[in-house]
């Protein structure tokens, strides 16, 4: 029976998807490591360390379906060895002739260690895929609202207005910083290895390098310089690139989270008919998905540490750093799957209320164009002394509860400089925002710019 949410069948999909589930399954962890040996044998057959024959038998029967994963289980329970029950189970497959020959020179590690970083470019690719998805939606929504007032909020209150559109360029942008650092990462991050014991290549002689080369081209795979069983800085950094995306998720949830509230009420997440809130308040339309989207941030940023432990390893290799990899890394992709799964939905159905946003833009009174009232009055008065003013006239509005435009007009030292006309254009929110249409432009062109937005795979 599954004990962890990513497996059980009533949770998994809150947490994950299938697709980034059979990438870390059982199945296919076994048939990286079986291809990995494969390409090994094939490797040292092009160099004479093995008969050739004996090559493609392996590679022939080197197939996770030929297998029988829970006797292998089994084995390694007993044996206490997580990778000689499937070495010899394929040894077994081979024959007595050809099955000699499995696994010739290498060590565990270089098979799990390569394995897990075909898993990994596996993943990497459904990761970048549907990074890119979700700057696509993100770059439709700063479109469509690049001019769309809203409350801009500094320290939790109003600040001064912006545009949503310019709140999701924002996270545009970041998305599409993300995706520059994914591909660039990857020359970095996906590299096998087959360095033998301690990484000398001792036991393949001084066709050690190319074996190790051959076998990475078949695989895909970048061949290090040096071997890296006790160098994690590859997994540190791609669990680092999780940990950032998954924040800038988090970070969006969190946002539309606040504004979804009954009091601001400035956007919605989807909502499908049948969809229940509450189990006992009938009204309640929650942010569900909002709240599952944001919630998923914070064990992969604790993930992105423990793979970062994983760094201190003692001398050439040990068993205690790696194991921290195999828990957080398959965790952080499939937490990430499901998230990016939920972006995805949420951006695509998502409700703007462009009239609560104008309506909680006037909430204030006109206190909320304060600055911009202050920098009317600062030629006629002076910087200082217009800050000063309007300081005092702010107060009086909150503490007396008088709306700031009643406030202004009533003051003879703001009537001597400003007109009533000229006052209420000061005061539509509409009309002060800055450069903040034209940074969304910038921001869009920048994205179009980059490649990422194109629906097809532009990058390795």
């Amino acid at each position: 029976m599954p004990s962890h949410v990513i497996d059980m069948f009533m949770l998994q999909n809150n947490f994950g998807t299938a697709e980034m589930r059979e990438v870390w399954s059982d199945d296919n962890r076994l048939q990286k490591h079986l291809d990995v040996e494969a390409a090994l044998a094939l490797a040292e057959a092009e160099v004479g360390l093995i008969p050739a024959e004996a090559a493609q038998t392996i590679a022939s029967k080197a197939k996770a379906e030929l297998m029988n994963i829970p006797e292998i289980a089994q084995e390694v329970l007993k044996v206490k060895h997580s990778l000689m029950p499937t070495l010899k189970a394929l040894q077994k497959l081979c024959g007595p002739e050809h099955g000699e020959w499995v696994h010739y020179g290498a060590t565990t590690q270089d098979i799990v260690d390569t394995g897990m970083m075909l898993q990994l470019k596996e993943a990497h690719q459904i990761i970048v895929r549907d990074v890119r998805a979700v700057a696509r939606e993100l770059a439709r929504l700063a479109q469509e609202h690049r001019i769309t007032p809203i409350a801009g909020r500094s320290h939790g209150m109003q600040g001064l207005p912006t545009t949503f559109g310019f709140k999701v360029a924002v996270v545009l942008d970041e998305m599409i910083r993300h995706l520059d650092r994914l591909r660039e990462a990857e020359s970095r991050v996906f590299a096998g290895v087959l360095g033998g014991g301690v990484g000398t290549y001792a036991s393949f002689g001084p066709l050690g390098p190319e074996v190790e080369r051959r076998t990475m081209e078949r695989l895909g795979l970048q061949a290090p310089n040096i071997c890296w069983h006790s160098s994690r800085d590859r997994s540190a950094e791609y669990a680092g690139l999780l940990g950032m995306i998954s924040g800038t998720l988090g970070k969006m949830a969190n946002e539309f989270y606040n504004l979804m509230r009954t009091e601001l009420d400035e956007v919605e997440e989807p909502f499908t008919s049948g969809k229940i809130g509450s189990s006992t308040m009938p009204h309640k339309r929650n942010p569900a998905a909002l709240e599952g989207l944001a919630s998923l941030t914070k064990p992969i940023r604790y993930n992105v540490a423990l793979v970062q432990e994983s760094m201190i390893v003692e001398h050439e290799r040990d068993a205690m750093s790696w194991r921290g990899e195999w828990i957080a890394l398959p965790e952080s992709c499939i937490y990430l799957a499901a998230q990016l799964a939920s972006a995805k939905a949420i951006l695509a159905g998502l409700v703007v209320k462009p009239e609560n946003m104008l309506r909680n833009l006037n909430q204030l009174g006109g206190l909320l164009l304060s600055e911009r009232v202050m920098f009317a009055l600062a030629k006629p008065l002076g910087k200082q002394t217009a800050h000063e003013v309007i300081y005092e006239l702010c107060m009086k509005s909150v503490e007396e509860g008088i709306p700031f435009r009643e406030v202004l007009l009533d003051d003879p030292r703001i009537r001597e400089v400003v007109s009533q006309e000229e006052l209420e254009k000061l005061l539509d929110p509409s009309t002060y925002l800055g450069s903040a249409p034209q940074t969304v432009d910038r921001v869009l062109a920048a994205a179009e710019a980059s490649g990422w937005l194109k629906e097809e795979e532009q990058h390795g």
